[in-house]
């Protein structure tokens, strides 16, 4: 199996060679679930200069791709292929860091083939997440899981959410998709949307988009084994997060492992725990 990926990634990369993928050449399988508007007008947390300008973009300046994006693996050769080769022909990134915690697989092989920066740091998520945002250099940061990828005409949108004149001021995170066609999958979308409607908690699956300024002043992500993503939206607060206005599909993987049903009830349960004061990395054992 991890062969027939290795090749098809192969192929991937001497496709690149001869030409650029073409944004809104596929149809989404189907339309994402209502999580409310997006890019809407946000006001500048405390410490933040309100009138100071959002960092630059692409096209500006520099005429190249602003954002480092950084995923944290363990084990993904089976899933890296499709985000990396994405990623590759995107004009909007600057630089791809890989931050592995200790794979066994063809994860670094694979990941150094496509071109990026691969980085070791001790297994764990938030670990893994700070030591890739410390080694970037964008001016912005997408935090990105290594079995996601985006809808075509992903890189308009996030053009168009960096260059608003408060982009500096908020977080972006996109639209929950599952690569399942079950119509589970669909209830598990609208769940989801429905909680980053209602209780301001997209997790780390969503992908986050983030000014490199915000994320500082916001302290970065913490050392935790689990939960980091809820815990750094929680001191990004509700006024500072907003929908791009695209998908980020995950693979369903998980769900057809555990079924539609007790996935998202374990998520349910890790995310109580940890309100009720549960340790992280006791959280940690119950997910799996």
């Amino acid at each position: 199996m991890i062969l027939h990926y290795w090749e098809h990634f192969k192929n991937i990369l001497k496709m690149r060679r001869i030409a650029p993928a073409v944004p809104g050449s596929e149809k989404a399988p189907h339309p994402p679930a209502d999580a409310g508007p997006s890019l809407s007008p946000l006001p500048r947390g405390k410490g933040l200069n309100r009138h100071a300008p959002s960092p630059r973009v692409w096209g500006e300046a520099w005429g190249e791709g602003q954002i480092s994006v950084i995923i944290p693996t363990l084990n993904a050769a089976e899933t890296l292929a499709t985000p990396l080769s994405v990623l590759l022909v995107a004009a909007i990134v600057k630089e791809m860091i890989v931050v592995d915690g200790g794979s066994r697989d063809q994860t670094v092989a694979l990941a150094r083939e496509a071109g990026a920066r691969v980085i070791e740091a001790a297994r764990g998520r938030g670990t893994q997440l700070a030591a890739g945002a410390a080694a970037a250099k964008g001016d912005w940061l997408l935090f990105l899981h290594a079995d996601c990828q985006f809808d075509p005409g992903w890189e308009a949108a996030v053009r168009a959410f960096v260059s608003a004149p408060e982009a500096g001021s908020r977080a972006g995170y996109f639209d929950f998709a599952l690569d399942g066609t079950a119509a589970a999958a669909r209830r598990v979308e609208r769940l989801v949307a429905w909680r980053c409607r209602l209780l301001a908690l997209p997790y780390g699956d969503q992908g986050l988009l983030i000014a490199r300024s915000l994320y500082d002043a916001v302290g970065g992500f913490a050392p935790l084994p689990l939960m980091e993503d809820v815990d750094f939206v929680r001191r990004l607060g509700r006024r500072r997060l907003v929908r791009i206005g695209c998908r980020c599909i995950s693979s369903a993987r998980r769900y057809r492992r555990d079924g539609y049903w007790r996935r998202p009830l374990c998520n349910l349960c890790c995310l109580s725990l940890y309100f009720a004061g549960v340790p992280p990395h006791r959280i940690a054992r119950l997910y799996g």
